[in-house]
This record gives C-alpha cells, sequence and structure tokens, in this order.
C-alpha cells in the first residue's frame, strides 16, 4: 500500500502540472491563430507586390501553424494522461514531417529567388508587408519567452522545439523586414529576392534541427 502512495502522483502537484498544460495549450492556440492571420495576409501581399520574400514568409507561417495543431494534440493527449512513450513516438514523426515541409519550402524560395534575380522582375514595395513583419516581431518575441517558460515548467521536450521555431520566425521577420524595407526606402529591388534567399538559411536550420528532434535558432 505504501509502494501504491509512493508511486500516486501529489494532488497538489497533478492539479499544478495540469495548469501548466493548460497554459501552454493556449498558448499554442494563440500561436496557431496568429499563424492563420499572419500567413493569409503575408501571401496575399506577396502576390501583390511579386515578392518572393513575403511569399515564403507566408508560406511558413502556414508549416508554423501546423507545427502549432501538432502541439495542441500533444498537449491535450497529455492532460487526458495518454501513454508517454506514444507520445514520445508522435512527436518523432510530426517533426520529421514539418522538417521535410521545411526542406522543401527553403528549396522553393531559394529557387523563386534566383528565378526572380536572373530575370530582373522587380518587386513592389509593400506597406503592408513591412506593417505585418514588424507586428509579427513583437507577437514572436513574446510568444517566445512564454513558450519557453512554460517549456521548462513542464520539462517539454517538444514545446521547447516549438518555442525555437517561434524564435526562428522572429529572425524571419526581421530579414524580410530589411529586405522589403530596402527596396521601400531605396528603390533596391534585389533587396526582396536577396533577403529571401537570406531566409533559407534560417529555414534549412530550422528543418534539420526538428529531424533531429533539437531545439535550434536559440
Amino acid at each position: 500500500m505504501s509502494t501504491q502512495a509512493r508511486a500516486e502522483p501529489h494532488p497538489g502537484a497533478a492539479a499544478a502540472r495540469d495548469a501548466q498544460v493548460g497554459h501552454a495549450l493556449r498558448l499554442e492556440y494563440l500561436t496557431v491563430g496568429w499563424n492563420l492571420v499572419e500567413g493569409l495576409v503575408a501571401v496575399l501581399a506577396g502576390r501583390a507586390a511579386s515578392s518572393v520574400a513575403l511569399l515564403g514568409f507566408g508560406i511558413d507561417s502556414f508549416i508554423e501553424m501546423s507545427s502549432g495543431l501538432v502541439l495542441l494534440w500533444r498537449l491535450a493527449a497529455e492532460s487526458r494522461h495518454h501513454d508517454a512513450e506514444a507520445l514520445k513516438a508522435l512527436d518523432r514523426r510530426a517533426r520529421r514531417l514539418v522538417s521535410l515541409s521545411l526542406f522543401g519550402l527553403a528549396a522553393w524560395v531559394a529557387g523563386d529567388a534566383l528565378r526572380t534575380l536572373w530575370i530582373r522582375e522587380q518587386p513592389s514595395p509593400s506597406l503592408v508587408g513591412m506593417g505585418l513583419t514588424v507586428v509579427s516581431m513583437a507577437v514572436m518575441t513574446w510568444l517566445g519567452r512564454a513558450k519557453r517558460l512554460a517549456a521548462r515548467a513542464l520539462h517539454s521536450h517538444a514545446l521547447e522545439s516549438d518555442a525555437a521555431q517561434t524564435r526562428a520566425c522572429f529572425w524571419l521577420s526581421v530579414i524580410v523586414l530589411v529586405g522589403i524595407g530596402l527596396n521601400r526606402l531605396f528603390g533596391w529591388w534585389w533587396a526582396d529576392p536577396v533577403a529571401a534567399l537570406g531566409m533559407t538559411a534560417f529555414l534549412v536550420t530550422e528543418a534539420r534541427a526538428a529531424w533531429r528532434g533539437e531545439a535550434c535558432c536559440g
């Protein structure tokens, strides 16, 4: 009987962990909602301005949204006390699917950026894109910090990896802002596709880290 008592979690500790899982779930709901809006606005603005950097940024937002959906499923499963080994196996498969998507996006962005430079297609300056990236930088800074704290509280490797992806999204926002900002301020049309090429380095780093199950871009 004493062995069973030691094996059972303390009710207070279990309640505290349930509260932490609930907080992490709310952060992921916010992540999914924001990335949906961000992706739609970025893709529409990118198409209107013929901006490779904005288009890549928008598509990456949808990939980040899919990662957030996986975390929602995992956290919800943990809140229902599903088998820990089964959750780890799901994390591994999901991370590798996200990784392959990111590798594909990096290849597409690099190819389209090189094509734009080759044919000298000049994207239009995008005030909407600049405003979106500035807001995204603020949102991702707050979300990344909040997820990192939640991951430490839950000792969750999956949530820490997701926090790293959020930090990567912040740096993608910086790269896109620099590219479209230089185009807007100085008419340097090539800054947009060059920024897109710079984006591929972050995408590949993020993809490799997701495949290995590491926290990236920290």
